[in-house]
């Protein structure tokens, strides 16, 4: 397509046609090469597979208590062509250490690896969709279908009057959404690749498709003997936080049920964050003993853990058959 077809003139007809003309903006880059992405506006359009995206706004971050951290090479935009609400990812290569007990692990950011995974999980549910491009300096761009709706963090702490309320009367179902999520990850260790960077707030509700969707593929580590070992990881730090409501923190406990804190054990300590607790049990003793021992595979106590995601849903499906029973459900 020639350069004429994305000319200033042709983008401000584009967009006065499908949104109106008191919509054009004044001033506006046609941006190709996005190798800076700062350089990025608000109403910029970037030429993308010989399509035109017309930038809104950038996301940001949400872990780790930077819930308003500007993640600039993410651009939400829309589809000039059909009007759909399009999250563009950029080439951000980033590299930080994270630890899990006294193992130091290496992660980086692969766009490479993110391509490759929307390729494999196009027609999978629980995944975000979307495809990738090169843009014009060779850049691998991904084009995400817009997600409509919550985590699953913030779902599910709304649910129920107090602990126990939720977990009889919610966590089953809760549960089953968790088992789902697993199986999902399974499907990609199955075919050799790792998410790389499971949280809970990478669990979206689609409420247009009333399913939970699995989103960020773009994290990869460098693993030893096993492969999957941070990935299973994030998925206990997030079967903790399902089981426990929202996360027990060992300051609250100390401040709020002394009692309870002081029958704590370093060993009941979640292995990633040494300030929750993993052994459940003993905040919540009204929790089956076949879904507290998954638990406390994530713990500072644990002589065993888990190999792969097969081995993890073996005990979550015997721990469901204990939940439903108590449950009466």
């Amino acid at each position: 397509m020639s350069e004429n077809a994305f000319s200033e003139n042709s983008i401000r007809d584009r967009i006065g046609s499908r949104f109106g003309s008191e919509r054009i903006p004044k001033k506006f880059q046609i941006i190709r090469d996005t190798s800076d992405f700062f350089r990025v506006e608000y109403n910029d359009v970037i030429i993308l597979g010989e399509k035109p995206f017309w930038v809104k706004r950038y996301e940001k971050e949400g872990r780790f208590g930077l819930d308003d951290e500007p993640k600039y090479w993410v651009r939400r935009a829309v589809d000039i062509e059909d009007g759909s609400t399009k999250i563009l990812k950029l080439v951000f290569h980033e590299r930080f250490d994270t630890k899990i007990g006294n193992i130091t692990i290496e992660c980086y950011r692969s766009p490479k690896k993110e391509a490759r995974i929307l390729d494999l999980v196009a027609g999978h549910e629980n995944f975000m969709h979307g495809h990738w491009v090169l843009d014009s300096a060779g850049n691998i761009i991904r084009i995400l279908d817009f997600i409509p709706g919550r985590q699953i963090d913030k779902i599910i702490v709304e649910y129920g009057n107090d602990h126990e309320d939720y977990f009889y009367n919610y966590f089953p179902s809760v549960l089953d959404t968790y088992i789902e999520m697993v199986l999902a990850i399974k499907f990609l260790h199955d075919n050799e690749e790792k998410h790389g960077d499971i949280r809970r707030d990478h669990i979206l509700w689609d409420r247009e498709r009333k399913i939970y969707r699995w989103i960020d593929f773009d994290y990869n580590y460098r693993h030893g003997e096993s492969m999957f070992s941070f990935d299973i990881q994030g998925l206990g730090n997030i079967l903790i936080f399902l089981v426990g409501r929202g996360d027990v923190l060992v300051p609250e406990l100390y401040a709020k049920q002394r009692d309870l804190f002081d029958s704590l054990w370093g060993e009941d300590l979640n292995i990633s964050y040494k300030n929750r607790v993993a052994n459940l049990k003993k905040i919540f003793p009204y929790i089956p003993d076949s879904l507290n021992r998954v638990l406390q595979h994530f713990s500072w106590g644990a002589q065993i853990f888990y190999e792969n995601t097969e081995q993890m849903l073996d005990d979550l499906y015997k721990a469901k058959t204990d939940v439903i029973a108590l449950s009466g459900s």
